[in-house]
Formats: structure tokens, sequence, C-alpha cells
């Protein structure tokens, strides 16, 4: 999953932890993706110390991140803390196997709380690693069989057709005359022209462009909104 992911486009964000988070880590890279991963200690002191060289991949193809001071030791209450800038970094959570007490169900929710989709593999109701994940899509989390499901419920199919895009198709004064119009509040293509005094079949062209590199979302009736994924990456944890 975690390769599909990467060479989908999307950057993807984990612990650094034993176990899937180091698989997750380790295959992204390993696909030429980008990942992120947040440590319960100052970055200066990775731990699992085995995922050392594990980290310094991570640099060279992503970033290590922390809210602790440098010399912060991985002491076992970091760990529940650190996990919502994990949710908080992330489009969404997907949770492929957790216990009935476990780490990933805090990161849940805290995705639950922030407002990301959280997202769960399902398992056999007798395997103790899947009473989590069960437990999760009983309680309205999106069940995950395929990287499509999680694709085409955050609406990211087209992330590697933005960014080719954006590198083809470089941003002219009328698009940024747009964009710095635009909020998460939709507004008309009629008001938008009126502000930047423009023909409403330039402003149109203009937007039909910026649709496509990702940076606006048509909301319907002609009414537009600047997206969330104009400037920060898509990430998943």
């Amino acid at each position: 999953m975690a390769t599909e992911l990467a060479r989908a486009g999307v950057t993807v964000v984990s612990g650094l932890a034993r176990g899937i988070d180091g698989q997750v880590h380790r295959s992204v890279l390993d696909a030429g993706g980008r990942t992120i991963a947040v440590l319960g200690s100052g970055v200066d002191i990775i731990y699992p110390w085995e995922h050392r060289k594990l980290a310094e991949d991570i640099v060279a193809q992503g970033a290590l991140i922390s809210e602790y001071a440098l010399g912060t030791q991985p002491e076992a209450n970091n760990f529940p803390p650190r996990n919502r800038i994990i949710s908080g970094l992330s489009r969404g959570v997907i949770v492929v196997e957790a216990g009935e007490k476990s780490g990933a169900l805090i990161t849940a929710d805290f995705a639950a709380e922030q407002g990301r989709d959280v997202f769960a593999v399902p398992g056999s109701i007798f395997q103790r690693g899947s009473a989590g994940t069960n437990r999760l899509i009983r309680d309205g989390a999106t069940p995950v069989l395929s990287v499509d499901d999680v694709l085409q419920a955050l609406n990211m199919t087209t992330v590697v057709q933005h960014v080719e895009a954006q590198m083809l198709l470089p941003t002219d004064a009328t698009e940024m005359q747009l964009f710095d119009l635009l909020t998460e509040e939709p507004m008309h293509v009629d008001e938008l022209g009126r502000a930047v005094e423009l023909p409403i079949a330039q402003v149109t062209s203009a937007l039909a462009l910026m649709e496509l590199k990702g940076l606006v979302h048509q909301v319907g009736g002609m009414n537009y909104v600047r997206t969330r994924e104009s400037r920060p990456e898509y990430t998943l944890g």
C-alpha cells in the first residue's frame, strides 16, 4: 500500500517505530517517494536505534520532525502526543493493524478530532491485530481494500497529473490575481471577473488551467474555491 501511494505522488507520514512504521518508510523510499517521520524524541536521538540508517535515508527523501528539544530521550509518554502531529500533517490516516489498545488508535482519535479522514484495513474477527481496525470500521471509518479506495475518497487520483501540470504550465499574472482573491469560501466566476477587471472568457480559461493544476476547485454553479492542496503537498499518515 505504501509503495502504491508513493507511486501515486502521495507523501506518507509515519512514526519510525518498529514494525509497520518502519516497513512503510522503507517501502516509500524504495519506490522513490517522499516520507516524513515524526519522532517521540529529539531529532538527534533516533529510536529505535536499529532505524538509524532508515532515518538517514528519510532525510534524503523527506524529513524527520519532532516537537521535542534536541537531546530528549524517547520516553514512553512522549509517543501518544506525537501522534497528533502525524495526523495533523495528513489528509487522512490509514490504520493497517491495531489491537484493542494501540498507538494507532490514538492517532485515529486525533485524526477524527482534527477533521481528517480515517481509513482502516479490515481483518478476521479472530485476529487480535484486527480488533482495533474492525472497531474503527464499525464506528464509521472507511474500509480499505486497495489504495484506490483511499485515493478516490480523498479525490487524490490525479495527484501526479496535477504535479505534471504545475511543472508544464507556469502560473501567469491572471492566475496569480485569481489565486490571491480565492479562499475556502465559494466565489462566483462573475464576481472574480469584476474583481480582476478581465473578460469572463479569459477568467474561465485561467480557472480551467488552475483546476487542472489543483490550485482551485469548482464547487458547482461556476463557484470556485482555493483548494487545500494548492501550496502544501498531499500526505497520508
